[in-house]
């Protein structure tokens, strides 16, 4: 995708769901609120618990949302990229940011200020109803991870992971390594290494160099236990 500017900003963001009803003057408006930052590999994006400025959009690159415990490990709860949006929670209950967010690749991003899109939520009812459903859909996602990590082995956990891949392109490509693949289903690279090897011994997958290919996904999927 070519870098955004401020004039194409206002198409992209009228292609996103929730921007889709806006008017063209509310469109302009909320474009030129938006700032546009660039950040390099491993880049911290803002803290935990620090105040939120507002919502997040990638243009370019993978984002990692994350907590760390308090012997200092890391469980990624969201692996984002291009056209992803972050931080919406924060956005609009006015509280604090209530992860960490952090670059895995170069990246650039887009911040929406929480209060213009608040005011556009005072004015525009369509706008308020996609946010809703937004965040009904973050927060059924995450009662599906809390799911996996208490139902689930990690083979179970990491056959359901690569089938997401094939849907959602955020999952794979740059950043995605195996440390963060096992950070976001909170175990370690090693066991992500044998639960590999298990699926590959079962013919679901197979490997060409660092590549993982689905090589069977109906059995994939039984493996996934779905």
């Amino acid at each position: 995708m070519a870098e955004l500017t401020r004039e194409t900003l206002v198409d992209y963001l009228h292609s996103r769901v929730y921007f889709e009803s806006l008017s063209d003057a509310n469109l302009h408006w909320l474009a030129a609120q938006c700032q546009r930052q660039t950040y390099a590999a491993d880049e911290t994006v803002f803290l935990e618990n620090d105040r939120s400025r507002g919502m997040w959009m990638i243009e370019q690159g993978r984002v990692k949302i994350y907590k760390v415990n308090p012997e200092g490990e890391e469980h990624i709860m969201h692996l984002l990229g291009p056209s992803n949006t972050f931080n919406e929670v924060a956005t609009f209950d006015g509280g604090n940011n209530p992860a960490n967010a952090g670059t895995l690749t170069e990246a650039a991003v887009w911040l929406l200020p929480a209060e213009a899109l608040n005011h556009l939520l005072t004015i525009d009812n369509a706008l308020a109803l996609k946010i809703i459903k937004l965040l009904a859909t973050r927060v059924r996602s995450l009662v599906g991870q809390l799911e996996d990590l208490a139902l689930y082995s990690v083979t179970i956990r990491l056959a359901r992971f690569l089938l997401k891949q094939l849907k959602d392109p955020a999952l794979s490509g740059p950043g995605v390594t195996r440390a963060n693949i096992a950070a976001h289903l909170a175990t370690q690279p090693e066991t992500i290494s044998r639960a590999l090897r298990s699926l590959e011994q079962a013919q679901a997958i197979r490997f060409d160099r660092h590549r993982i290919i689905i090589t069977d996904e109906k059995l994939l999927r039984t493996l996934a236990i779905l």
